[in-house]
């Protein structure tokens, strides 16, 4: 094995732009939670926003054009959810299962003609000097303009929940939504609203696996994704910059194990692949072990109906 192959400057600068698909649609799901609302269908939103990005990216020949068509496919599929839990009050568990299933299903079928097929290619841009810094430049300076808007949705959406008003009520609703629509604000509305906003940014996250980490359409290519979106909410304990560390965290050892492969590690293959979701499994068991701290964390009303009668 030659570990001296892997350039740490590297490793770190491959780290940003593997975190950012997961990064993208775990912050759209705090926002789904803070609301109060469970929605297990991120894998199936990740995965339609991935095709419905690739195709009109295809077609049109713009990588932008391809992100908005991604962000409206998934928050089209998030309202079929919304509707389904918050107008006709499905179970949420299971609507979100369905939802997913539902989106494996339809990117299967819609992708069927772009198999093979090379999407439009997105530049990293041009930041000038500071791309030439050492090592920072390479790191920090020398990604394309999603990685940088994923960074700019963490730090807008944590500063939306706790400073501005429409975050307070957001919060308020996910606490006690019974109290929320005593006061006169409109539950199903603004968890609505949660709803689209999550389901847009899970597309958003597929869309960037398919455009420009995968540049190219595979059935099933989000591969767990959004389950491990799902779990750094909670790993993160529905803080926001804590969701941006954990997506990190987990593109860390995705581009470790990597780059262990390339250098020879005598490790089996499947075992070095299956290391970023063993490291999030392992995660939540220690963050679970302290459940009083869990359900401090947790919004009160996660998860459960809302009838405004009630």
């Amino acid at each position: 094995m030659d570990l001296s192959a892997i350039n740490p400057v590297i490793l770190i600068a491959s780290l940003m732009a593997a975190a950012t698909p997961i990064l993208l649609a775990a912050t759209g799901e705090l926002v789904v939670e803070k609301s109060g609302v469970l929605n297990l269908g991120v894998e199936g939103m990740m995965i339609t926003g991935a095709i419905c990005g690739f195709a009109a990216a295809v077609e049109t020949g713009s990588p932008a054009l391809g992100f908005v068509a991604a962000a409206l496919g998934g928050a089209a599929l998030s309202l079929i959810f919304g509707f389904l839990t918050q107008v006709l009050m499905s179970n949420q568990v299971a609507t979100g299962l369905a939802l997913t299933l539902f989106g494996l299903g339809l990117s299967a079928l819609i992708g069927q003609g772009y198999v093979g097929i090379k999407p439009p290619g997105t530049a990293a841009l041009n930041l000038g000097p500071l791309s030439d810094i050492p090592v920072i430049g390479r790191i920090l300076f020398s990604h394309d303009l999603m990685v940088y808007l994923s960074l700019a949705l963490v730090a807008g959406v944590w500063a939306g929940l706790r400073y501005t008003r429409a975050g307070l009520v957001l919060r308020a609703v996910g606490e006690n939504h019974d109290a929320a629509h005593a006061l006169g604000y409109k539950v199903v509305r603004l968890r609505l609203a949660a709803i689209a906003f999550g389901g847009a940014m899970a597309g958003l996250g597929g869309a960037y696996l398919s455009l420009v980490r995968v540049p190219q359409w595979t059935e099933g290519m989000t591969a767990g994704a959004g389950w491990i979106a799902l779990a750094i909410v909670v790993f993160a304990s529905w803080k926001a910059p804590r969701v941006l560390l954990g997506a990190y965290l987990f593109g860390g050892v995705a581009v470790l194990q990597l780059n262990l492969q390339a250098a020879g590690l005598a490790v089996p293959v499947e075992v070095l692949s299956m290391s970023p979701y063993l490291v999030t499994i392992l995660v939540l068991v220690i963050m679970s072990a302290d459940r009083s701290r869990a359900a401090i964390n947790a919004p009160a009303s996660l998860g459960r109906r809302f009838h405004a009668s009630s």
